[in-house]
């Protein structure tokens, strides 16, 4: 067994999406090999419902697969394919762009004016970029989650751990999606198939991913900004760590214990020519997409499978 050294380590950048939505982008719009086959998460986390309730209106996309996840307050959406509802807490929702569809995602707060949410982009490899577009919605009920003899609890969204099976498949990465906690001061090795690349994304507490060359605690490079730093081995909320190969990860979990998603795919190595969002594998793909939006003819009847 290798543990995964860390490759590299960032934190979000604000940004305004939609109607003015504030969140904050985790990665996206950069190198998409770094993270291939996923190509942007954003975090949108608000308990300003001025921040954030004038949502994502009527938009379009193509080529991807998106993976929304709700934790706090919930998001109503609506689709050109006729299909609506409500993602609440703890609820998923896994939608095949595929050839093309319209959609909208109105997010509104709890009865505390709390949003709390992740949307993962994942690539669609050139056979499937013309697929069906297709969705599925998964209540909170139906995600399982394992809880360890240490307390380590995981929440099984996409993918098999620890001998449990997420209630979302079909999707062309076959990523793994954990919602991971790890009670304070507590180590955890967990594993990640060698042939996939993996992040964590820390949204609450803290940790150490442990490089097998170093002990916890000691000084490590870290990127910010496109400059390499000294920092303390211990990641916080908002901090992206992504790995290296290796077929297991080792988190040391910080005094207030940690919380992070875990998300591994098997990446695609295909160009990726990607405008907003649509994208594709060439720059005249790209420009045909946007011709179909501006003449009406973007959504189609039917698509190859």
């Amino acid at each position: 067994m290798s543990i995964r050294p860390v490759k590299h380590i960032s934190g979000t950048q604000p940004t305004l999406e939609g109607a003015g939505v504030k969140l904050h982008r985790v990665f996206g719009f950069g190198d998409p090999s770094m993270t291939d086959p996923f190509l942007m998460m954003d975090d949108f986390r608000n308990d300003r419902p001025e921040d954030y309730q004038a949502g994502f209106p009527w938009h379009p996309h193509r080529g991807i697969e998106t993976i929304t996840y709700v934790l706090e307050g919930s998001v109503d959406h609506a689709d050109s394919l006729g299909n609506a509802g409500t993602l609440g807490p703890g609820s998923v929702q896994w939608m095949t762009a595929g050839s093309g569809i319209m959609h909208q995602e109105m997010p509104k707060g709890d009865e505390k004016g709390r949003m709390h949410g992740f949307q993962l982009w994942a690539n669609l490899p050139r056979d499937l970029k013309m697929t069906t577009p297709r969705y599925q919605d998964i209540g909170a009920a139906d995600i399982p989650e394992i809880i360890d003899d240490d307390g380590t609890r995981v929440r099984v969204v996409v993918g098999e751990f620890w001998g449990k099976k997420g209630p979302v498949d079909g999707i062309a990465a076959d990523p793994q999606y954990l919602d991971v906690w790890v009670p304070p001061g507590k180590r955890k090795v967990l594993p990640v198939d060698t042939y996939r690349q993996a992040f964590a994304y820390i949204f609450q507490g803290s940790a150490s991913f442990r490089d097998a060359s170093k002990p916890f605690g000691v000084l490590v490079e870290k990127e910010v900004a496109g400059e390499e730093v000294h920092v303390r081995d211990m990641s916080g909320n908002r901090t992206l760590v992504v790995f290296d190969t290796g077929d297991e990860i080792v988190v040391q979990a910080g005094e207030e214990g940690v919380r992070f998603l875990l998300v591994s795919g098997a990446p695609i190595r295909e160009p990726v020519a990607w405008h907003g969002p649509i994208v594709m594998n060439t720059r005249e793909e790209l420009e045909q997409a946007f011709r179909e939006l501006r003449s009406g003819t973007f959504i189609r009847e039917s698509a190859t499978s």
